[in-house]
């Protein structure tokens, strides 16, 4: 007898998989498939806020008083650059998020984007637990429906003999 629990998730309910008809199966793994692109879907964009957090610490890193006058290329939105000039090798401002800007020294930089690279990898972890566990459910929803369409395709077999 299959069934399925989500121990890790509270308050997820235990389904036994050998009560639900094939219709039913069939929209219980389709919930499942649609929970498991979720799941990718915020893996990627975790993958790509981590990137950016990896970067933007990197480049913290490059910043020493002997870049200061030095010409950079300001980015004004994704594609167009200006030119400018490094004024201030002590503090950065950074995007902390939704709109709003922060001044940080450089150790304080360093820190945060380090604190964000940790959380965000931390929270790509917990989602790929959740996708192995959801990953578990489908096979065995799969396997549960297999048995049923073999278990149906018997007595017709029997009958045809």
């Amino acid at each position: 007898m299959a069934s399925v629990s989500m121990a890790p998730a509270p308050g997820m309910q235990q389904i036994d998989l050998s009560k639900l008809n094939l219709h039913q199966l069939a929209q219980l793994k389709q919930q499942v498939d649609h929970d498991l692109q979720v799941f990718q879907e915020s893996l990627q964009a975790l993958k790509i806020a981590q990137g950016k957090f990896v970067d933007s610490g990197e480049t913290v890193e490059k910043l020493t008083p002997s870049t200061k006058g030095k010409t950079i290329l300001v980015p004004l939105t994704s594609s167009m650059y200006v030119s400018g000039t490094i004024a201030d090798t002590d503090n950065v401002i950074i995007d902390i998020g939704t709109g709003y800007y922060a001044q940080k020294d450089i150790d304080g930089a360093k820190d945060y984007f380090k604190r964000k690279v940790q959380f965000v990898t931390e929270q790509m972890e917990k989602i790929q637990v959740l996708g192995i566990e959801k990953t578990k459910v489908k096979d065995a929803i799969c396997m549960m429906m297999e048995m049923k369409m073999q278990a149906q395709a018997e007595p017709q077999k029997a009958s045809t003999s």
